[in-house]
């Protein structure tokens, strides 16, 4: 909602964010309300100065569940804009390294509350993987392995390298979806097919049980037996 110049502008920069896909573009924001309606959005960028409605009061119509980037050419405005829950602000003209910023602010707070519990089958990470953004769903990790400063997650059919502890990865999971199983692994308790004292089985690999972690995983893998 904001002049064709600068729709052109976010459009053009929302084509280069591999982990975001613009929906739809209004220049009119009782239009945008309407079509917000009735679809499942996670962010709107969103113009201070509109000719039919003001973006603040456009801001408070809709769902709390959707971020708002409030974009202006009037710094003056940036302080009313945090008077209210959003999550950036942009002023014109607005570049692509800053428009990356506000996206990827976004992702992290979309992540935070897909990584909730209460909803782990549709859970899922947008993790950095070189330059580029992918999205990796929980359910299908078979482990993560430590490597230096990295995690290796790794799927049925792919490994991605990510900039992560494995005490931080298992801080982003549902409780007692992983369990760590040695110093530089954790393992998802769907996929173990057997295991002995100092090893378990998933599909291929071999992973080794640590002398630490050995009763623990013993007490969870046979506690319905």
């Amino acid at each position: 909602m904001m002049n064709p110049l600068a729709l052109n502008i976010i459009e053009m920069h929302a084509q280069k964010v591999p982990f975001i896909s613009l929906q739809a573009v209004f220049s009119s924001a009782r239009a945008a309300l309407n079509y917000l309606a009735n679809a499942e959005i996670d962010v709107v960028f969103l113009d201070i100065n509109m000719p039919d409605m003001g973006g603040l009061e456009f801001a408070a119509l809709v769902d709390p569940a959707i971020q708002i980037v409030f974009t202006t050419a009037h710094s003056q405005h940036a302080v009313k804009g945090y008077d209210i829950d959003i999550a950036d602000f942009l002023l014109k003209p607005i570049s692509y390294p800053r428009f990356l910023q506000a996206c990827e602010r976004v992702q992290k707070e979309i992540d935070k509350n897909e990584l909730k519990p209460s909803a782990p089958e549709n859970q899922s990470l947008f993790v950095k993987d070189g330059y580029n953004w992918v999205r990796i769903y929980v359910k299908d990790l078979l482990y993560v392995k430590a490597e230096d400063n990295y995690i290796n997650m790794v799927e049925a059919k792919r490994q991605t390298l990510v900039r992560m502890t494995v005490q931080e990865f298992l801080s982003k999971v549902p409780a007692g979806s992983f369990i760590r199983v040695h110093k530089s692994y954790a393992v998802n308790l769907a996929y173990i097919e057997g295991f002995q004292n100092n090893t378990l089985v998933i599909g291929d690999a071999i992973i080794p049980i640590s002398k630490t972690f050995t009763d623990e995983v013993k007490k969870i893998l046979t506690s319905d037996a």
